[in-house]
């Protein structure tokens, strides 16, 4: 005989409402109803004795009895995963994982690692958002994000993160534009527009900073979407600046060539970043795969 009449469902509502702030974002992260979620709450609070939460117009705030019941009831979904583990067939697993990813990954690892994460998780439908990746940290932290592989700096700082990696810059142009073999000078390569990230990306500000303290005039054409600089240069538009990871397909099939120009923007660093502690299985296998396909292979030079 049961001793209790609240399940797994109530204590996933329990947390998802804690975590998301408000019933109707609970109810969207479990695709239910937000009548169903009130209901589980409700369920689980006259289990218990003791109501959980305070709601106001659009919030939830948790009672001292439900800050007591926040860990314990974390422990209990984690046990309930290891359970799932300990079964040996980790496809059991359930639900949708909601990933964001920097445009690096798109263009380099993301097929290969939306493959590996079907062959193990299949019941796990990936939720993609692809953008910049200050974008992406303000979806992490608002809980519209359960896991981001994202190009650092960052201005906040997640519960988890793991370092995947860094990816170099390089100076590419289509052979149309009749670059020479060998070192390029400034004035050589600011004759050409100079493609590149987003006004308020680190690569762009230190491009336009080395260009001024060498006093070399240059015509910076900025993207918000990095493809677009890759399709202008492969369109002879320009010289861009890119990661190395985006450029293998363009190198290898000698449609883009590298330009040897002395300095590069620094390094970018891409981190796997998430909030929850302790994480779901599927999730922590996602930030191994990725881990495991970084650094991308790039036919440089």
């Amino acid at each position: 005989m049961s001793r209790y009449r609240f399940n797994l469902k109530h204590i996933e509502a329990f947390l998802e409402v804690a975590d998301q702030g408000t019933f109707r974002r609970a109810a969207e992260r479990l695709a239910t109803t937000q009548p169903n979620i009130s209901n589980r709450i409700a369920q689980l609070e006259d289990q218990i004795g003791h109501r959980l939460m305070e709601r106001d117009a659009g919030s939830v705030q948790l009672t001292p009895r439900g800050q007591a019941l926040l860990e314990p009831a974390r422990a209990l979904i984690a046990a309930a995963d290891t359970f799932v583990v300990a079964t040996g067939d980790e496809t059991k697993f359930q639900g949708i994982l909601r990933l964001g990813i920097s445009e690096m990954v798109a263009h380099s690892w993301l097929r290969q690692f939306l493959r590996e994460m079907k062959v193990r998780f299949p019941q796990i439908d990936v939720d993609l958002t692809i953008d910049m990746s200050a974008n992406l940290s303000r979806a992490l932290f608002d809980r519209d994000l359960d896991l981001t592989l994202q190009n650092a700096p960052f201005d906040r700082v997640a519960r988890q993160s793991v370092e995947l990696g860094q990816t170099t810059h390089y100076w590419v142009a289509s052979p149309d534009l009749g670059f020479r073999k060998g070192t390029v000078g400034a004035k050589e390569l600011a004759s050409h527009a100079i493609l590149t990230h987003s006004r308020n990306s680190r690569a762009y500000q230190q491009i336009a900073a080395h260009f001024q303290s060498i006093n070399q005039p240059v015509r910076l054409v900025s993207s918000s979407y990095m493809g677009s600089c890759l399709q202008m240069a492969l369109d002879g538009l320009g010289v861009a600046c890119l990661p190395a990871a985006m450029l293998d397909e363009a190198l290898s099939e000698q449609r883009l060539i590298c330009v040897d120009y002395a300095w590069r923007p620094e390094n970018l660093a891409f981190f796997a970043r998430y909030l929850v502690d302790p994480a779901p299985p599927y999730l922590s296998e996602a930030v191994a795969i990725a881990h495991r396909l970084f650094p991308p292979r790039a036919s440089i030079e």
